[in-house]
């Protein structure tokens, strides 16, 4: 199974840099809240074409440029249900990475890209112990929030040729995949806090935007 996931990770990579080689990309406009698009609930894709593949680049290099680990395609206000994620972690092959940011020198681990591709994505089995992440949201910038969901999950989807996968998922994974999937029921990760929560994060993001 752990094969199996490298090599579609393998196959996305290549076909995202085949691709975005080929055809040239475009950074697409992330809507945010209160835009009522992202209450909209997505439909299936059902035309596996070119139109599609662009779709999928543009939002990666949107994804990538954010800078964000998922994206939805409402997000960039197209109603389908498509998700890319590459959560991007630490290439522990590579040679540290200086950095001066705000006169504060240090080194980082830089990343690899790991960009995966799911469309008409389905859970089939999510546990029932759950776990707790700190989630932020490119649609709800800047807001961040504790959101618990089941831990481990079984998903079904298909990739950009319209073949059928399934792989079970824990961690950081199956919380992103989650997190992007209720993007296409038209639900937010502020829409799983209560109510007085919501409230105070929608403010705060009011309040930051009045001040930019």
């Amino acid at each position: 199974m752990l094969f199996c996931a490298w090599r579609q990770a393998a196959q996305a990579l290549d076909l995202w840099v085949s691709y975005t080689y080929l055809h040239p990309m475009a950074i697409r406009e992330i809507i945010e809240v209160p835009d009522p698009r992202l209450k909209v609930v997505s439909e299936p894709v059902t035309k596996f074409d070119e139109e599609l593949k662009t779709l999928v680049a543009d939002m990666f290099e949107t994804m990538y440029d954010a800078p964000g680990i998922g994206l939805a395609a409402i997000q960039v206000g197209v109603p389908l249900r498509v998700l890319v994620i590459d959560l991007q972690p630490d290439d522990e092959d590579a040679e540290p990475v200086a950095c001066n940011h705000d006169g504060h020198h240090h080194h980082h681990q830089p990343t690899k890209k790991e960009p995966r591709v799911f469309i008409n994505p389905e859970i089939l089995d999510p546990s029932e112990d759950h776990s707790v992440y700190q989630e932020g949201c490119l649609s709800v910038p800047e807001i961040y929030a504790d959101v618990e969901r089941p831990a481990r999950i079984r998903a079904r989807w298909q990739d950009l040729d319209g073949k059928v996968h399934e792989e079970n998922m824990d961690g950081l994974m199956a919380t992103c995949l989650q997190h992007e999937m209720d993007h296409l029921e038209g639900i937010l990760f502020i829409d799983h806090l209560s109510r007085l929560k919501r409230q105070m994060a929608l403010k705060k993001l009011e309040k930051m935007r009045k001040a930019a």
